[in-house]
């Protein structure tokens, strides 16, 4: 249990940086002043991918913390947010797919459990709302609370936690307007989104990346002044403890954590590692396994018929999964929070995406950047090397990672990219991730003092 002194320096936290007071409102009851009157404080959360899972699993963690009245949850949620006391009304796998064209075979079912989602939002009586990335699924539930109690003066206040990308894409800004109608409030990981939300009318605050919290969670110190942005497993440790010899490269391979694009990407993966086991003698391969029933089985099954070494990690663990990291010598990961693990763990890497061929031609027309990936949108270069779409073939991967595996010079390059990736998304005035100023707890305090928005 933490101190009274430090649950009044956690609960306060956000008044100590600029960012945040600045974009609190005061218009109306906050969420802890309800708490106050029921005596407890009452939130519904929603998160509908693994990423999802993590960041609300942390905020769960960090409310019941410096929450001054006990905390219920209710809604959806993955194995983390389990652990936090979570009972999900359905599996969250159920809601997580990816893309526009690849969403029509499931709407039917996803609009059963968005109804459901929503009669067990109205029965909770939730003082607080809080829906994390999944922006599909989250604005409909958002969207349709907000219709049902209309101008109820015991409405929940709307919190979302992860902005969307709309800024990506040709005229997406525009849409972000809308946005008020049903949010109350954006929680946003990018430190430019805070300004794009407000200037688009809808209240926002910036509380840092997802990834910096990981240094925390592990037990390591992420220090901007000592340049020490990189959280270092033990390598050696992981190599002992699945018998791979010294000398064997290890490649990791993250093929994402949805079935759907599991099923897209893992038979490219492997054959580019049937490609890069004919140029080098020795690899051995790992793959950390997303938290995902399905997913787990469907990798386990693919990679019985592999004719190289292939071993599983559970993605439960992140000391592990860190582990496997620090004794990699390269990585093979589709685009996502993956990209931004492995930038922390100064892991070289290569992005690659495949996606249902209307997809991929809607991202070719209509998307403003240049690169796909976190790091190389916020240098705007191609530091990590990016094969995507039709260019995503086993030779062209192949030939990718092989350089990165033997170029120094490219892998100098992303290690010295990564430091000054994680410099940008560590809030400002902020020199250390600690206990009380990372991700989880800033969005915590905010949620608790966060007003309805009229």
């Amino acid at each position: 249990m933490w101190s009274a002194a430090v649950r009044a320096v956690a609960a306060s936290c956000f008044r100590q940086r600029s960012i945040t007071t600045r974009a609190l409102s005061t218009c109306g009851k906050r969420v802890v002043d309800m708490a106050s009157r029921d005596g407890e404080l009452r939130v519904f959360i929603v998160a509908g991918e693994v990423s999802g899972d993590s960041i609300a699993s942390r905020l769960m963690s960090s409310l019941k913390r410096i929450s001054p009245f006990p905390v219920r949850f209710c809604g959806v949620g993955g194995t983390l947010m389990y652990q936090e006391g979570l009972k999900s009304l359905f599996l969250m796998e159920d809601i997580s797919v990816m893309g526009i064209f690849e969403l029509l075979p499931y709407l039917n079912r996803i609009r059963i459990q968005l109804n459901e989602t929503i009669e067990a939002a109205l029965l909770f009586q939730a003082h607080v709302v809080v829906t994390v990335d999944s922006k599909g699924f989250s604005f409909r539930l958002l969207k349709s609370l907000k219709a049902r109690y209309s101008e109820d003066e015991d409405s929940p206040i709307c919190v979302h936690y992860v902005a969307p990308s709309f800024w990506a894409w040709k005229g997406g800004e525009r849409r972000l307007g809308k946005l008020s109608e049903f949010v109350d409030y954006m929680l946003c990981i990018l430190p430019f989104e805070e300004e794009i939300c407000r200037s688009n009318g809808l209240a926002a605050a910036y509380v840092g990346h997802p990834s910096l919290e990981d240094a925390l969670y592990l037990n390591m110190e992420l220090d901007k002044l000592s340049n020490n942005w990189r959280v270092r497993g033990n390598g050696d440790a992981f190599r002992q403890q699945h018998g791979i010899p010294p000398e064997n490269k290890i490649i990791t391979l993250l093929p994402g954590s949805r079935l759907q694009e599991v099923k897209r990407m893992l038979p490219i993966f492997s054959r580019t590692m049937e490609l890069l086991n004919d140029s080098f003698s020795r690899l051995s391969v790992v793959i950390p396994v997303a938290r995902h029933q399905h997913v787990a089985s469907h990798v386990e099954r693919e990679i019985h018929s592999w004719s190289f070494p292939s071993i599983l990690i559970s993605g439960k663990s992140l000391h592990q999964r860190y582990d496997a990291f620090s004794a990699s010598r390269a990585a093979l990961c589709t685009s996502g929070s993956a990209v931004m693990e492995l930038q922390l763990a100064g892991v070289p890497s290569v992005v690659a995406y495949r996606a249902h061929f209307l997809t991929e031609w809607l991202i070719r027309h209509r998307t403003k950047l240049r690169f796909i990936s976190l790091p190389n949108i916020l240098l705007d270069s191609e530091v990590i090397p990016e094969v995507l779409f039709h260019s995503c073939t086993c030779k062209n991967l192949a030939a990718t990672l092989s350089n990165i595996i033997l170029d120094e010079n490219s892998q100098r390059k992303q290690m010295d990219a990564a430091y000054n990736v994680f410099r940008q998304l560590c809030p400002q005035g902020l020199h250390s991730i600690t206990e009380n100023s990372c991700p989880s707890m800033s969005a915590a305090s905010i949620i608790l003092n966060v007003a309805k928005q009229k």
